[in-house]
């Protein structure tokens, strides 16, 4: 009787520790989907990543989910943008196709999650649209860049361990190109 009562317990906790994971994951996971890092300065949003070329074949591997590098995305933009943007402007970004360096291969081995094999030949590219506004609203600048580097491999890095780091690098040179030498409005 001992015995099975501490069976009952047993199997009553693991029950109620396994109904509260199912209920507490989801909405963890969603509120870290859902996190926002944009600033008062700059925003930055996207369309359905479904749609994106990245997602052609990135999915079907087991490859991280789109809102993975699209938060670092998200990051760079914000972080690059507030130390460019002259007070009192506001840059809004909408990325609306990504396309990561490298290309997934299908395993090999018994690799069946494949593997993403980065050459020259596979640039990371990224389209966006964007605008600037000044502290009254008023647009000084808007439009659409098809950004894509073809030398990335050859111009280096600086940490090799950085994840998305072409894809970043490609953004923090846009954002330099575009908005490091404007005077404020």
């Amino acid at each position: 009787m001992n015995r099975s009562t501490s069976i009952r317990r047993l199997l009553r906790g693991l029950l109620i520790g396994a109904l509260v994971s199912c209920i507490s994951i989801p909405a963890f996971a969603a509120d870290v989907a859902n996190k926002d890092y944009n600033s008062d300065q700059v925003s930055v949003s996207w369309t359905d990543p479904a749609k994106f070329t990245e997602m052609q074949f990135g999915n079907q591997f087991r490859q991280p989910e789109p809102e993975v590098w699209l938060t670092e995305f998200q990051k760079t933009l914000v972080k690059r943008g507030d130390k460019l943007l002259q007070p009192g402007q506001h840059l809004d970004v909408v990325i609306t196709n990504v396309k990561l360096a490298g290309r997934i291969e299908p395993g090999t081995l018994g690799n069946a999650s494949g593997v993403r094999v980065v050459k020259s030949i596979y640039p990371p590219e990224v389209s966006l649209n964007f605008k600037l506004t000044d502290s009254q609203g008023q647009v000084i600048d808007s439009g659409e860049r098809n950004l894509r580097d073809v030398a990335f491999l050859d111009r280096g890095t600086a940490n090799h361990n950085t994840p998305y780091r072409f894809e970043t690098r490609l953004l923090k040179d846009w954002l330099n190109r575009e908005f490091g030498k404007r005077s404020g409005s």
